[in-house]
């Protein structure tokens, strides 16, 4: 018997799944606001500390919504698989390494979404993970504003899982994509069309892909041509969007000048 996820129980997954890393988000900001930009190694190793805390905290959370919503949908299907396992949440070492990073960058909305995909991750874990443990299938469900790789894992449509995907997943931020799960191949997301994405990928501006004629390779190699599918794709996305974006870069260098002249006067006042 085919079984659907219809689309107010997958929307009402992914509102709450935003909700939380949103929520991280919305402390991290609350910080960084009170205490000022970590532009000294004491205020970017507190900043460190108190985003490894949130990352612990909702990240905790957005696991075990992964995994219920996982063994929702086993309960829908009848199927026969264990309770789901929530993912473990990123170690202190990798949220560090992430906010460094991201400091380095001058751009607050850059260190808060490095937070928020972090707390992200255990949830898209968690249903990858326990799909593998089921050799159950999964696929990238699309929703809202959707990026150029995210439509081109949406195109491959439903794929058995299996432990080495975990490490080769695709989360970020500013993104309310995610994975959904099925043990029955007759299950489905309701407005999920795999065939859909795979005919935006296959047919991407074949004038904006990097080649003198608009045309692959016969050199190209099945992850170059892959490539160039979505960089096209990302170039044609830019010319429908350029303002909102450049409007985002000039933001973010304002920021970087600012905090650049901060500094050089403080130099010149020691």
């Amino acid at each position: 018997m085919a079984t659907t996820l219809t689309q107010k129980l997958w929307l009402d997954y992914i509102k709450k799944l935003a909700a939380i890393d949103k929520t991280a988000g919305l402390r991290l900001k609350e910080l960084l606001n009170k205490g000022g930009f970590p532009d000294t190694s004491e205020k970017a190793k507190q900043v460190v500390d108190y985003a490894n805390g949130l990352v612990m905290k909702y990240g905790e959370a957005s696991a075990a919504l992964a995994a219920e919503m996982y063994d929702a949908i086993a309960l829908m299907e009848k199927a026969n698989v264990p309770a789901a396992v929530p993912a473990a949440v990123p170690e202190y070492g990798e949220v560090a390494s992430a906010v460094n990073g991201t400091i380095k960058t001058g751009n607050e909305n850059v260190i808060v979404s490095a937070v928020e995909r972090l707390v992200k991750q255990p949830a898209a874990e968690t249903m990858v993970r326990n799909a593998a443990r089921d050799r159950a299938e999964y696929a990238w469900i699309p929703n809202g504003d959707t990026c150029a790789y995210c439509i081109a894992l949406a195109s491959r449509g439903w794929e058995t899982a299996s432990y080495s995907d975990v490490s080769n997943m695709h989360i970020h931020a500013n993104c309310d994509c995610t994975y959904a799960v099925r043990h029955n191949k007759s299950t489905s997301v309701s407005g999920y069309d795999p065939n859909k994405y795979k005919k935006m990928y296959d047919n991407a501006p074949r004038d904006l892909w990097n080649t003198p004629d608009g045309k692959p390779s016969p050199e190209f190699s099945k992850e170059t041509l892959s490539q160039q599918k979505i960089n096209a794709l990302r170039r044609e996305f830019y010319e429908e969007n350029k303002e909102r974006i450049n409007e985002q870069k000039r933001s973010a260098y304002a920021k970087r000048k600012e905090l650049e002249s901060s500094k050089a006067e403080e130099i010149k006042v020691n």
